[in-house]
């Protein structure tokens, strides 16, 4: 069984406050992330041993962008996301 059997995927973007580690200079940035929802129903050909993942699994959405360009015209750099979060579950 798939991730794709438990959870649909939708992308979303969300805005979040950075600040560039070469110009200092703190902007807001949009961030993509991929919000995954669990089914609502299950699927038929599953055994026991996936029912039982469907029911303890939950939401959650997953980063997708790791790096960001300053928006700063004098730098445009890219730069990491400085946090270490990149799941997180709702």
């Amino acid at each position: 069984m798939q991730e794709r059997d438990i959870f649909d995927e939708k992308q979303e973007t969300k805005t979040a406050s950075f600040a560039c580690p070469f110009c200092r200079e703190r902007n807001d940035y949009d961030v993509r992330w991929l919000k995954r929802t669990k089914k609502r129903n299950t699927n038929r050909r599953m055994n026991e041993q996936d029912r039982m993942q469907f029911e303890k699994s939950r939401d959650y959405m997953v980063r997708i962008d790791d790096q960001l360009m300053c928006k700063n015209n004098r730098c445009r750099k890219r730069f990491e996301i400085p946090s270490a979060q990149s799941i997180v579950f709702i």
